[in-house]
C-alpha cells in the first residue's frame, strides 16, 4: 500500500513538472494550498510528500478568508481553489471536507467546521455532535473530502474521497483535529485521533481524494495539454 502510494506521488511529481514547464513556466512545480487551516496544510504536505513544493497562503503573502457559500463540498472547494489561483497566478489546491451522519440527515455535512457556531470551534462542534446523537443507536458516519486543483488558465480537475466509520460516545486519542477523536474508522479499528498520522493518511477521506486527483491529473489533464 505504502509503496503504491509512493509510486503514484513520484509519477505525479514528474508529470507535474512537465506540464508546468510546458504550460506555465518555471513555477509549475509549486502548488498553493488554499487553506488557512494549519492542520489541513500539514496533512496535504504529508500525503503529497516532499517531491514538490506545497506553498501556504502565508508563503504567497495572501491574507484572505474566502466565503464558502457553495451548496456542496465540490462547489466550496472550487470557489477556494479558483480564488487563490487567480490571486497568485499559480496552480492552487483546495479541499472541502466534512462529517456526514446518516441519522442526523447528513449533518454536519458542509457545515462541519461551524456546526457548533460561526467561530469554527472544534470543541463546540464535538459537543454539539454528541448532544445531537444522545440516545440515538445508529451512529454510522462517513468523512467526505472533495479536492480541486485549479490552474491559472481556468481549467481544473477534482476528486472525491470517503471513509466509513461511526461516532463514538466519548472522545478517544490525542492525535488529529476536528472530529477525529469521535470518529471510529472501521478499516483501522480505532479513532482517527488514536491513529498515527501515517495510519490516518493511508485510509482517510483526504488521502483518498488526493491520490485519486494524482491519477486524474496523469490520465486526463496531462493528455489534454500535450
Amino acid at each position: 500500500m505504502q509503496n503504491s502510494i509512493a509510486l503514484i506521488v513520484i509519477e505525479f511529481f514528474f508529470t507535474l513538472i512537465y506540464v508546468n514547464i510546458l504550460v506555465y513556466g518555471d513555477n509549475m512545480f509549486q502548488i498553493v494550498a488554499a487553506t488557512n487551516n494549519s492542520e489541513k496544510l500539514r496533512e496535504i504536505r504529508e500525503i503529497l510528500g516532499n517531491n514538490f513544493e506545497i506553498l501556504s497562503l502565508k508563503d504567497e503573502g495572501v491574507a484572505i478568508e474566502i466565503q464558502e457559500n457553495g451548496d456542496s463540498f465540490f462547489e466550496n472547494a472550487l470557489i477556494k481553489a479558483k480564488t487563490i489561483s487567480i490571486l497568485t497566478g499559480k496552480p492552487s489546491l483546495a479541499d472541502d471536507s466534512g462529517l456526514i451522519v446518516g441519522s442526523l440527515g447528513g449533518a454536519p455535512g458542509i457545515f462541519s467546521a461551524r456546526y457548533g457556531g460561526e467561530e469554527c470551534d472544534s470543541i463546540l462542534n464535538r459537543k454539539k455532535l454528541l448532544k445531537e446523537l444522545n440516545g440515538i443507536i445508529d451512529r454510522n458516519a462517513s468523512f467526505h473530502s472533495t479536492v480541486v486543483l485549479s490552474f491559472p488558465s481556468g481549467e481544473y480537475i477534482f476528486a472525491d474521497g470517503i471513509v466509513d466509520g461511526y461516532i463514538l460516545e466519548e472522545e478517544r486519542g490525542d492525535y488529529g483535529f476536528g472530529y477525529d477523536s469521535l470518529f471510529f474508522a472501521y478499516e483501522i479499528g480505532k479513532s482517527f485521533a488514536e491513529a498515527t498520522p501515517q495510519e490516518k493518511n493511508e485510509i482517510s477521506h483526504r488521502g483518498r481524494a488526493l491520490n485519486k486527483l494524482l491519477i486524474t491529473f496523469e490520465q486526463d489533464y496531462l493528455k489534454r495539454v500535450k
